[in-house]
């Protein structure tokens, strides 16, 4: 199983901590190396990076933590990392043959939300999207979330920023299939932006996009000073087996 993880943009908001989100350090473990473990804790064995913000930084680090992991690292950088996330999703997405595990740098999952997601995929949906009920999780950041609308049969029918009512919130963490990368492409021929919403919004509009609720599981989104020094206190406490290997 392939994962993709989104590595490219920024990160303005942590950038007075590190100069490199996906390097950012947890407890003295980069973000991007947590995702890595994750993923293969949860049964992935190749893990394509899309780098672009200091790429040839994120790249060095990866080359070496492929020594250290039992899983096959591959980079690919994204032309333009100052457009749309959609746009690195497209060029992860080129070098997946089948689904795959979408997920964020900047997220920390247990990896039993990430297994889980593995197991829902079928002909029914062309995406499955992690979400949490909880909407008033303290750990969410409502100004900075991605917000979800759901049907009585668990499919998505709204996703963004601004929508104007929601009952979950996105994860960030997707099981994917080639649909999703065409479907981003013909948000963008359409005039949208090209983010990953926009994709996720275009296959909900043909009841193809699927929610997959996470229950009481954790995961974190590290934007920013705050939310990093949450993570330094909760992240070993619930990402142990990361930590102990690292």
């Amino acid at each position: 199983m392939d994962a993709v993880i989104i590595a490219a943009g920024y990160g303005s908001r942590l950038a007075e901590l590190s100069p490199s989100k996906p390097l950012t350090p947890v407890c003295g473990v980069p973000l991007i190396e947590i995702g890595i473990r994750q993923a293969a804790a949860a049964g992935v064995t190749r893990v394509v990076v899309v780098t672009g913000h200091r790429a040839d930084d994120v790249e060095g680090f990866l080359a070496e933590l492929a020594q250290r992991v039992d899983v096959v690292i591959e980079p690919v950088r994204v032309a333009d990392w100052s457009k749309p996330n959609g746009y690195s999703v497209m060029a992860g997405a080129a070098l997946c043959k089948n689904e795959y595990l979408l997920m964020m740098a900047d997220h920390m999952f247990d990896s039993a939300i990430l297994a889980d997601l593995l197991a829902v995929g079928d002909e029914s949906r062309d995406v499955t999207l992690a979400i949490d009920r909880h909407t008033d999780n303290p750990l969410v950041d409502p100004d900075d979330a991605t917000w979800v609308k759901t049907d009585t049969s668990g499919f998505i029918t709204a996703i963004g920023k601004t929508i104007p009512a929601w009952d979950a919130v996105d994860c960030g963490a997707f099981l994917a299939t080639p649909r999703l990368a065409e479907a981003i492409g013909m948000a963008i021929a359409a005039g949208k932006s090209g983010s990953l919403s926009d994709g996720m919004q275009w296959l909900a509009d043909r009841g193809r996009a699927a929610a997959h609720e996470i229950g009481g599981a954790w995961w974190m989104d590290v934007d920013d000073p705050r939310a990093h020094a949450l993570a330094e206190d909760l992240a070993p406490r619930y990402l142990a087996a990361a930590f102990a290997r690292a």
